[in-house]
Order: C-alpha cells, then sequence, then structure tokens
C-alpha cells in the first residue's frame, strides 16, 4: 500500500485535515517506484524542518507512466473522445479545485511558505480559471478550409501531438501544472506531469481529483522525482511527443538538447527573466511605488517575470526611493509563516534558494553596488531574506545581468527615453517589461521598443488566463496562455484531396 501523509492544520486562517498520498500516480492508480528510490524529503520553508517525505520515481517510473499515456490516448482519450466531453470533464475538475480550493491552498502555502491568502485568491484562482477557459475551447479546436483550385478540396486539421511530458517549477506549483494540463487536455493529448521535488505536495493532492472527475486511467501521470533523474527521463523518452517546461534557462537548454538527441519531441519553454520596471515622471508616485513593489516582492521575488531591475527618471528619483524604502521596510516588519493574519512577506523556499540569493547580495555588494535596505537573513530560523535594495548598480554587474529570483531589485537613475529603452534591452531575457506613465503616446512607444514577451503598462506581475504569455530572446519557446497556447498542444495536418484532376 503507498503511504500517505496527513497533515493538521490547527491556524488562524485554516482549519483542518489534509491527506495526500505520497508515492506515485500512475495509470489512475497510486504505486511505489518499481526499483524503491529514494524518499525525497519535503521541507517547510519558515523552519528548515522536513514536513514529509514523497517517493522518488526513476527512469523506469517514467516509462511506465508513458505507455500508460501512450495507451489511454490511443484508446480512450485524443481524438477518440469529442471535444465538448473533454469540456466537460476539464470543467468538473475545475469545479472540484474550487470544492477543495482551502485544502490546495493550505498544501501550497505550507509547502512554498507563500501565504495562505495569496495562495488561495491568486494561485488557486487563476488554477481553477484556467481550467474553466480551456474547458471552454476544447469543442472549438478547428482547421480552415483552403481555396486552392477548383480541381481540388483543401484543408487543415489541428490534431493533438499525443504524450506531452510537463515539467513543472516549484514557485507556482499548482497554477504552472495547471496552465500545461488545461490546454493539454482541451485539445486531446495526455500528460506525465513531473512536479518540482521541492514542491510536490499540491500536485499529489490533484491527482485523485483527477480520478474524481472521471478522466480515463492513464490521461493525466504524475510522477514525483528529481530533475536529474525523472525529469531527465522525460525529456529523452522516445515516445514523448512533446515536452512543455518552465524553470531556468539553463535546465531550458538541457532540454532541447535531450530533444535533439532523442525523437526530436517539440519543445515550449518558459524560461527566466531580468524584467525591467521603467517609471516616468509623470506618474502617480503613490501608484508607482506599489506597482513597483508589486513588480518585485510578492511570492518574495520567486518569479519569472519580477521586476527587478527598476528605472526611474531622474525627476523623481529622490522622492521615489524615500517612499519605496518606506515600502519594502513595511514588508520586512510584516514577515511571518503563511498562516499568520497581516503577513506580507515570507521566506524563500528551500536552503538552497536561500544561499543562492544570498550569494548574489554579497556579489552585488562586492562589485561596488550599495545595500539600500535589506541584504541579511530575516530571523533566526527558515530561509527568510529581507527585501533587498540596491544603489549605485551597473549594467554589467551581475545583479543587472542575472536571475536572481528573490526579494532584491536595484533602483537606476535615468534621463530620456531612448536611453532608458537601450538600458532595458541590455538583457539576455525578454519575458516581461513594465512600464509606468500617464503618456499614452510614450507607453505605446515603449511597449513597441522594449523587447520583452509581455508588457504590462501601468502595472506589474498582472497576466490574464486568456492573454497568451511567453518570451523573446532566451526567456523560451513558444506560448502558454489564451488561445496561443492551443497552438503549442497541436500539431497542423494538410490534407488535399483531389476532385477533378486527371492526369
Amino acid at each position: 500500500m503507498v503511504a500517505t501523509y496527513t497533515h493538521d492544520f490547527n491556524t488562524p486562517l485554516y482549519k483542518g485535515k489534509v491527506t495526500v498520498n505520497t508515492g506515485l500516480f500512475i495509470d489512475g492508480k497510486w504505486v511505489e517506484p518499481v526499483e524503491g528510490g529514494d524518499r525525497i524529503d519535503v521541507v517547510d520553508p519558515t523552519s528548515g524542518k522536513v514536513i514529509t517525505t514523497v517517493a522518488g520515481g526513476g527512469e523506469k517510473d517514467i516509462d511506465i507512466a508513458v505507455k500508460a499515456a501512450r495507451k489511454t490516448f490511443k484508446t480512450s482519450w485524443g481524438l477518440k473522445v469529442p471535444g465538448a466531453e473533454r469540456g466537460r470533464l476539464l470543467g468538473k475538475f475545475a469545479d472540484l479545485l474550487e470544492e477543495h480550493q482551502e485544502e490546495l491552498a493550505a498544501l501550497e502555502a505550507l509547502n512554498v511558505g507563500k501565504h495562505f491568502n495569496h495562495a488561495k485568491f491568486a494561485d488557486l484562482a487563476m488554477s481553477i480559471a484556467t481550467m474553466r477557459y480551456y474547458a471552454g475551447w476544447a469543442d472549438k479546436i478547428h482547421g480552415k478550409t483552403i481555396e486552392t483550385n477548383e480541381n481540388k478540396f483543401a484543408y487543415t486539421r489541428h490534431e493533438p501531438w499525443g504524450v506531452i511530458g510537463a515539467i513543472v517549477p516549484w514557485n507556482f506549483p499548482l497554477m504552472m501544472a495547471a496552465i500545461k494540463i488545461g490546454p493539454a487536455l482541451a485539445t486531446g493529448n495526455t500528460l506525465v506531469l513531473k512536479p518540482s521535488e521541492i514542491t510536490p505536495l499540491s500536485a499529489l493532492y490533484v491527482a485523485n481529483l483527477i480520478n474524481e472527475a472521471g478522466f480515463p486511467p492513464g490521461a493525466v501521470n504524475i510522477v514525483t522525482g528529481y530533475g536529474n533523474t525523472a525529469g531527465e527521463a522525460v525529456s529523452r523518452h522516445p515516445d514523448v511527443d512533446k515536452i512543455t517546461f518552465t524553470g531556468s534557462t539553463l535546465v531550458g537548454r538541457k532540454i532541447l538538447k535531450a530533444s535533439a538527441e532523442s525523437n526530436l519531441k517539440a519543445v515550449t519553454l518558459e524560461l527566466g527573466g531580468k524584467s525591467p520596471t521603467v517609471i516616468f515622471d509623470d506618474v502617480n508616485l503613490d501608484q508607482a511605488i506599489k506597482w513597483a513593489g508589486r513588480g518585485i516582492f510578492p511570492n518574495m521575488g520567486q518569479a519569472c517575470i519580477a521586476g527587478s531591475r527598476i528605472y526611474v527618471q531622474e525627476g523623481i528619483y529622490d522622492e521615489f526611493l524615500t517612499g519605496f524604502t518606506k515600502y519594502a521596510e513595511g514588508l520586512t516588519q510584516s514577515a511571518g509563516g503563511p498562516f499568520e493574519e497581516g503577513v506580507q512577506h515570507g521566506p524563500q523556499v528551500s536552503k538552497t534558494q536561500y544561499e543562492r540569493v544570498m550569494g548574489y547580495i554579497s556579489s552585488g555588494k562586492s562589485e561596488g553596488a550599495k545595500v539600500l535596505i535589506g541584504g541579511e537573513r530575516l530571523g533566526e530560523q527558515g530561509y527568510f531574506i529581507k527585501p533587498t535594495i540596491f544603489v549605485d548598480a551597473k549594467p554589467n554587474m551581475k545583479i543587472m545581468q542575472e536571475e536572481i529570483f528573490g526579494p532584491v531589485c536595484s533602483i537606476v537613475k535615468f534621463r530620456t527615453e531612448e536611453e532608458v529603452t537601450e538600458w532595458a534591452n541590455d538583457t539576455t531575457y525578454g519575458l516581461a517589461a513594465n512600464v509606468l506613465t500617464e503618456n499614452s503616446s510614450r507607453a505605446i512607444r515603449m511597449a513597441n521598443n522594449l523587447e520583452a514577451g509581455g508588457i504590462y503598462v501601468n502595472c506589474a506581475q498582472s497576466p490574464e488566463v486568456n492573454v497568451a504569455f511567453g518570451g523573446f530572446k532566451q526567456s523560451g519557446l513558444g506560448r502558454e496562455l489564451g488561445e496561443a497556447a492551443l497552438e503549442t498542444y497541436t500539431q497542423v495536418k494538410a490534407v488535399h484531396i483531389n476532385i477533378g484532376q486527371v492526369l
């Protein structure tokens, strides 16, 4: 029998017991790894203590999961099931996510360290909305009839790839899984999902809801394991037709290489970012401070679209710096655990991530940037870091060029629109950019000239379920969310029918 873990939440924000299976979910059943495998510690980032352990799947487990997914695709899913039925099941799954929203939010908060209310009203809300959105698309996937000549009838079909390997990160575990599960199932694919070994709990809880919703066994398989074993096996498997990955650019390169060296499987990558926030001196200063803060500090800076380079026009630079410093001080003073009332700042997700962020802070100091506030550990236990602001940073410094993935930003003064556009684009990344200005012509010019896949004008970190999301340059390939995601989960077949040509 596969082990389970039950957590008894008795907190001011949530009370209840939540039970999670800690094995592998393959072909609709809970199983243990075929070769035993190492148990993987799941750690509470607020204390550094182990919560529980989960199964560590390996190459053979991935192979079994892929075989199950392939069989289901050919027999009881894919084009065997009408789009309307696929949509109905996705809608039922969305209803179950909503019914269990608090349990799932509690697991996300416990596992990631983010605040319970953020997990419930942001992450879970978007996960549910994503399922409902793609439920609506499931019976609206179609090709075109194309005029060629009077002797031919030509049309296209958008068909599912088959088996999708989905590898998701630890910062928004369920939301990232939902963004992949929704369009993949809507278009008729089956999945092998590899959650992050750091934050697997919500994905494991969701597995039983997949069964309850009525999806055929094997439509979604969930294999926990390390990236260099289970993730590598998914990337190289010859019977996986497509990989969808969210994570670092470094790992994205490895996945592309694995695709090239195996079966040239299609690859969608949503990778790192080093997003600029550009603030012109015509803004409402109070709103600019809040949006700049929203751009970098939510989820403790652990977001791919985090606006970690903040450029402020010289006319308001000093005043902005004063106000933004107070904003960051407020976050520091309201730091705490994910189930405490009034908390706005929590821990980094793991010891590894904590050390990585602190390493970047040390690098900024050694290269000559000045810490205006923060730059230190917060508290005596767990992986808390004070919200950190650098000034006097130069464009070639590591803290200005590399993704930190923590509550760390640099504020730079600029004079002209042309100057700041050049600076903002001076990065290998191109995932997002934020522009704050009351001048509509300038806003449009900046949106056109910034080299990023998503531009947020007078807002920040504000993606929508029905709007395409993805990056330029080394921030990725392909798009997620919106109608655009459907294109990445289907392949186009062209059909040519001779209706009159005689040889």
